[in-house]
């Protein structure tokens, strides 16, 4: 049986470019890949980014209503089509910006229609808290692996700091697309140990809030922390 896979991470662990390594290492096989990120991250617009300059277009984007089985098949198809082979695995990056339902939508693909499906995000934001979809993610994934990166200090980064410039902030939207939501002019994000996280903060961990998630606006600076 196929598997749903999260592998996540903290800002900085090499997700995007893992990821754009696995789809390298199916193709070398003379296998088929479709590559999906949420409509939400609209760095690079439609391809995805890795911070070592590593770019690929994505095959589809995924609006936040959209059913991710629906616009699979019809991408499965076209390669169907366009090759005569099938589908060998299914990428998804950044995939803390979807839905519930749609990684429902992911784990019917693997199940359901027999294709691994790989998905690359990072657990909470800024405020420690969970984004919706890598919720869903821990708990449905078959697999879940963790990408590693290194704090300021050396130690593990787990936590994704906000910073305005040189200034840590606690509070705001739990996504920033346009930075005119929180009035500033740049957005930048720190990865963090545990440790760091709460010399920063004070000590206070916002674990029990659930930020608004806002879909509405247009660019994401930095929504790809690979």
């Amino acid at each position: 049986m196929a598997k749903l896979y999260f592998r996540y991470g903290a800002m900085n662990s090499g997700k995007s470019t893992a990821m754009l390594q696995a789809a390298f290492n199916y193709e070398e096989r003379g296998q088929q890949v479709l590559l999906t990120k949420p409509q939400i991250d609209t760095k690079g617009e439609s391809a995805i980014v890795s911070r070592l300059g590593v770019s690929r277009p994505v095959d589809f984007v995924l609006a936040p209503t959209e059913d991710a089985g629906a616009a699979f098949a019809a991408q499965r198809g076209r390669v169907r089509r366009e090759t005569g082979l099938d589908v060998s695995c299914l990428l998804v990056d950044e995939a803390q910006f979807l839905t519930e339902t749609q990684v429902d939508d992911l784990l019917r693909i693997a199940i359901l229609d027999g294709v691994p499906v790989l998905a690359y995000g990072i657990r909470t934001d800024f405020q420690t808290v969970a984004f919706p979809g890598s919720r869903r993610l821990l708990e449905v994934a078959h697999s879940l692996e963790e990408l590693k990166t290194i704090c300021r200090c050396g130690r593990k980064a787990v936590f994704n700091a906000r910073r305005i410039g040189e200034r840590f902030i606690f509070d705001g939207d739990q996504v920033a697309i346009d930075t005119s939501v929180v009035g500033f002019d740049e957005v930048r994000y720190e990865s963090l140990c545990g440790a760091c996280y709460l010399e920063e903060s004070g000590g206070v961990l916002n674990s029990g809030r659930r930020p608004r998630v806002d879909f509405s606006y247009g660019s994401a600076p930095d929504a790809d922390f690979a």
